[in-house]
């Protein structure tokens, strides 16, 4: 479970930015919040959606979170050794790309509360720390300054080999997780079932080769009447070109042979249509509408983390989906009958409707917006004084909560 990201001098977010899934006091609908004995009021969000306008920042956080969990998940083994950090320093004032970026997420594994955190620059991760809270008071597992360590008593294992082996541009859970620390290698899981949805290309099979379609994701098409009633996987020939190349790459990497018939062969799938006369009609992927196509990836991927209790970001939850499509892909994680293992949601979005949906609570709604200086604040909507009654939709749209791109569009627009 996600309780808190936080992240600064990382493209446009120069200042440290904070996002919380804890709940506020406001007195709304308790329906569909998680249980979490160890978060402040006892309960944590299910999803959080984040508004604002064009080039606010709203992916460069969705790609902050990303970027903390790939330094977690490869520093280690896909690092060389004098590569330093590959990072993306907020790059509109010159003295932030000699300043440390910084990065820090509360979460909880196995009933306990963790706060793990880091700073790096371009050349070395300056320090790292793990702190478990079980309850009131924090412990150390571990603190690191350069390749200085120190570790906490509860913090069992060959720590110190384990840190010999640790490159001043790896991160520690990155090398204990590698070397089998029986503890981090837990919390290294919770960093691996994170997922996050950036970029869907509509038309790609490549997310469903060698798979299988979940049924639930049909049933739910089926739900929003895209007209989806069956899929099929069917197998083609893969064309001369690519069978050389696959056969060139095998010779030059000394990949062990691959069964023939399997080989020359891409899985790809056609979706059912109910015909007329009650048959089936099976069209090619690339032939359905690009929301079909986005829905088919996201409920994939959703399903997957409703099935894990994971976390799951969704970057611009709306393009090509209707509002009611986009609010029953929040459903599923708000519902505690879709939702009985905890997984959360990140989702961005510009579809202003979602915020007249009775589903979301007010401190489930965040902004984006851009200072003088273009870096990106990030606040949520409780920041403001407002009432359940409030059309939020209307007050946004007129300004009153900010991270809109201007005042009056219509003026703005049709000024010269």
């Amino acid at each position: 479970m996600l309780l808190r990201f936080s992240v600064s001098n990382h493209l446009s977010l120069r200042d440290s930015q904070e996002l919380l899934f804890t709940t506020s006091s406001l007195k709304d609908k308790t329906e569909g919040l998680i249980d979490c004995a160890v978060a402040p009021r006892g309960s944590i969000l299910p999803a959080v959606v984040i508004f604002g306008a064009n080039a606010s920042g709203k992916s460069n956080l969705v790609h902050a979170l990303r970027a903390m969990q790939q330094m977690v998940l490869f520093s280690h083994t896909h690092g060389e050794p004098r590569g330093g950090v590959s990072r993306h320093a907020f790059r509109l004032d010159a003295s932030y790309p000699h300043k440390p970026s910084h990065f820090e997420i509360d979460f909880v594994c196995e009933d306990v509360r963790y706060h793990y955190g880091f700073k790096a620059d371009d050349t070395a991760f300056l320090s790292e720390w793990l702190y478990a809270i079980p309850k009131s008071h924090r412990r150390t597992l571990f603190e690191r300054e350069g390749n200085d360590f120190r570790f906490g008593r509860e913090l069992k294992g060959q720590n110190n080999t384990i840190a010999g082996l640790t490159r001043s541009n790896s991160l520690y859970l990155s090398a204990a997780a590698q070397n089998s620390h029986e503890r981090i290698s837990s919390l290294f899981e919770y960093f691996r079932s994170l997922h996050c949805l950036m970029r869907i290309d509509s038309g790609n099979d490549y997310w469903f080769r060698n798979k299988e379609i979940d049924t639930r994701v049909i049933d739910f098409l089926g739900k929003l009447d895209t007209g989806i009633c069956d899929y099929r996987r069917r197998e083609t020939e893969l064309p001369a070109e690519s069978r050389a190349l696959r056969e060139l790459v095998r010779k030059l990497t000394s990949t062990p042979d691959l069964n023939e018939n399997e080989a020359d062969k891409r899985g790809t799938f056609e979706l059912a249509h109910q015909s007329r006369d009650g048959e089936p009609v099976y069209l090619d992927l690339g032939m359905e509408s690009a929301g079909t196509q986005r829905l088919l990836v996201m409920l994939s991927r959703a399903y997957r983390s409703l099935d894990a209790g994971a976390p799951l970001v969704i970057d611009e939850l709306d393009v090509s989906l209707h509002t009611l499509a986009s609010a029953a892909v929040l459903q599923l994680f708000c519902s505690p009958e879709t939702n009985p293992n905890g997984a959360q949601l990140i989702a961005t979005t510009h579809d202003t409707n979602l915020m007249r949906w009775a589903g979301l609570r007010r401190d489930q709604l965040w902004f984006t917006e851009k200072d003088e200086d273009g870096a990106t604040l990030l606040y949520p909507l409780t920041d403001i004084r407002t009432r359940r009654s409030d059309n939020l939709e209307k007050g946004y749209l007129q300004g009153r909560y900010g991270a809109v791109p201007f005042d009056d569009p219509i003026s703005v627009l049709g000024s010269k």
